[in-house]
C-alpha cells in the first residue's frame, strides 16, 4: 500500500460537520426559539447571548454530541459560527453555568418551540392504513447509573437513572415531548395531564383521527375514562390482568369466542366483549386471545398444555384483528426511544442538576425532530445516496449521509461558498434540502 503524508493547511477552512448549514437553517428560520431565549433572558457577564448559548449546543446535539466539554473542540470553529449563525462560541464552563441557571425558566419555551418547528416546515405527518395518526406516549428509562447525578433512582431494570415520559406523533415519529422525572416515579404518576398535553399538541399540527396504543402499565380505569372525554381520540390499551383468573378466562375464550386451530395440538381463541369495571357505568371493548398447545412445534405430546393469553381494551369499531394489529405496530416507539438515547448520544446525560437536564432532553427533542425533518426533505429523493430502500430513515442515517459531509469553506468577496468532493454521494441530497430551507427563508422575508 503507498504511504500518505498527514498535514494540514491554512489555506482553506475544511469541516467534516457540512450538514450543521442545514441545522442552522432550521433553528433560526424555522424556530423562534434563539429570539425568544435572547430576549427572555439578559446577556452573560462575559458578552455571550443565550441565543448563541443554545445554538451552540444544539449544533452540538444534532451531530450527536451532548456533553458540555464538546463545545471546546468547536471555539475556533469558524465554519461552527457561520454555519449556525453564532457570533461568539462559548466555553464548556459557560455553557454549564448559563444552562443550569436558565434550565426552569428556559424549557417551557424550548417545549413549545419543538412543535412550532414541526409546524413551521409543514413536515409530513403519515397515518396508519386505519387513517388514524398513532400518538405513542409511554414512558422508558435512561441509566445514569454510578453517578451522583440529581434525581436518579432505580428504574424498572434496577440500575440508577432518570424515567423519561415520551409522545410521537405519526409513522415518521415526531416528537411532541420529552419530559424528565425522577427514576423512582410511578410510570403512571402524572401521566394522564401528560397524555392530555400530548393530544392538545398533536391537534396544532393535524385535524385527522388520532389513535393512542398504550402498554399494561397505563391499564387503569383513570386513563380510559381520561381518554373517554376526547373527541376524535381512540385508543388501544395492552390489557394488564393483574388479579383476575387467566385460567378461567382462557376458559371462557374457548367456550364463547371463535377458535382457530393452526396446526395440530395448537389453537388459537378470540373474545370479543364489552365489560364494565366495578360501579363504572360506561362499558369498554375488550378483545381476549388465548393460546393453547398440546403439542409442541417439533411434534412432541406435552403432558401438560401450555396456555397463553393476552387482551386489549379499545374504543375502535375495527375488526379484532386489526386492532390487534394496531397494537403490535406500537413497537415501533421503542426504536423512536432507542434513537433519543443512542443516536443522539442522550441516555447519560450531562449535569449534576435534575432541571438542566430536564432542558437538555427537551432540545434533544427539538435536534431530533430537526434531524428527522431534514432526512425527510432529503433522503427520499431520486438524487439520495445508495441505501436499501426504507419508508423512514433512523436519525443515525441523517447524521451519516448528512450531517458528516466533508467540505471547503471558501470566502469569495463577500460571500461564502461551501465546496462538495466532485464524487460526494450526497451532494444533490445536501442542495435539495439547502435550497427548500433558503426559499422558506426569503418566502418569510418578503
Amino acid at each position: 500500500m503507498k504511504s500518505f503524508l498527514i498535514d494540514q493547511s491554512d489555506k482553506n477552512i475544511f469541516t467534516s460537520n457540512s450538514g450543521l448549514l442545514l441545522v442552522g437553517h432550521c433553528i433560526n428560520d424555522l424556530c423562534s426559539l434563539p429570539i425568544k431565549a435572547k430576549k427572555s433572558f439578559p446577556v452573560g457577564a462575559d458578552g455571550i447571548g443565550t441565543d448563541d448559548i443554545l445554538r451552540s449546543y444544539l449544533g452540538l446535539l444534532s451531530i450527536g454530541q451532548s456533553d458540555f466539554e464538546a463545545v471546546s473542540n468547536r471555539r475556533e470553529d469558524e465554519y461552527f459560527r457561520e454555519a449556525l449563525n453564532i457570533d461568539r462560541v462559548p466555553s464548556a464552563e459557560t455553557l454549564r453555568q448559563r444552562l443550569d441557571a436558565i434550565a426552569p425558566d428556559l424549557r417551557p419555551l424550548a417545549d413549545a418551540c419543538s412543535v412550532e418547528f414541526l409546524k413551521k416546515a409543514q413536515v409530513t405527518i403519515t397515518p396508519l392504513r386505519t387513517g388514524h395518526i398513532p400518538l405513542h406516549c409511554s414512558v422508558f428509562g435512561m441509566d445514569n447509573s454510578k453517578t451522583k447525578k440529581e434525581g436518579i433512582s432505580p428504574i424498572h431494570n434496577g440500575q440508577e437513572g432518570y424515567a423519561v415520559m415520551a409522545a410521537y406523533l405519526g409513522t415518521e415519529g415526531w416528537c411532541l415531548e420529552l419530559e424528565l422525572v425522577k427514576g423512582s416515579q410511578h410510570c403512571r404518576e402524572g401521566f394522564i395531564p401528560f397524555l392530555l398535553r400530548a393530544i392538545e399538541k398533536a391537534r396544532a399540527l393535524t385535524s385527522q383521527l388520532l389513535l393512542l396504543p398504550l402498554d399494561s402499565a397505563h391499564d387503569v380505569r383513570d386513563i380510559r375514562l381520561a381518554l373517554r372525554g376526547q373527541k376524535h381520540v381512540s385508543y388501544v390499551i395492552n390489557w394488564n390482568p393483574r388479579r383476575e383468573d387467566k385460567l378461567e378466562w382462557a376458559e371462557r375464550v374457548f367456550k364463547e369466542g371463535k377458535i382457530i386451530t393452526q396446526r395440530p395440538g395448537k389453537r388459537v381463541g378470540l373474545l370479543d366483549v364489552h365489560t364494565r369495571h366495578g360501579l363504572n357505568p360506561y362499558e369498554f371493548r375488550h378483545i381476549v386471545r388465548a393460546v393453547e398447545c398440546t403439542i409442541d412445534h417439533l411434534g412432541h405430546l406435552l403432558l401438560v398444555p401450555e396456555n397463553d393469553i393476552e387482551g386489549w381494551c379499545t374504543n375502535l369499531g375495527l375488526p379484532t384483528k386489526r386492532v390487534i394489529g394496531v397494537y403490535e405496530n406500537h413497537g415501533k416507539s421503542e426504536q423512536f426511544n432507542r434513537e433519543i438515547k443512542s443516536d443522539l448520544d442522550m441516555e447519560r446525560l450531562p449535569s449534576g442538576k435534575l432541571a438542566t437536564n430536564a432542558l437538555v432532553l427537551t432540545l434533544g427533542g427539538l435536534a431530533y425532530n430537526v434531524l428527522r425533518a431534514i432526512g425527510q426533505f432529503g433522503l427520499f429523493e431520486a438524487q439520495t445516496p445508495v441505501r436499501h430502500p426504507a419508508k423512514r430513515y433512523q436519525i443515525k442515517t441523517v447524521i451519516q449521509e448528512l450531517m458528516y459531509l466533508t467540505a471547503r469553506l471558501v470566502r469569495t468577496g463577500r460571500r461564502l461558498k461551501l465546496v462538495f468532493s466532485r464524487h460526494c454521494p450526497a451532494f444533490e441530497a445536501f442542495r435539495t434540502i439547502y435550497t427548500r430551507l433558503a426559499s422558506e427563508q426569503s418566502s418569510k422575508g418578503d
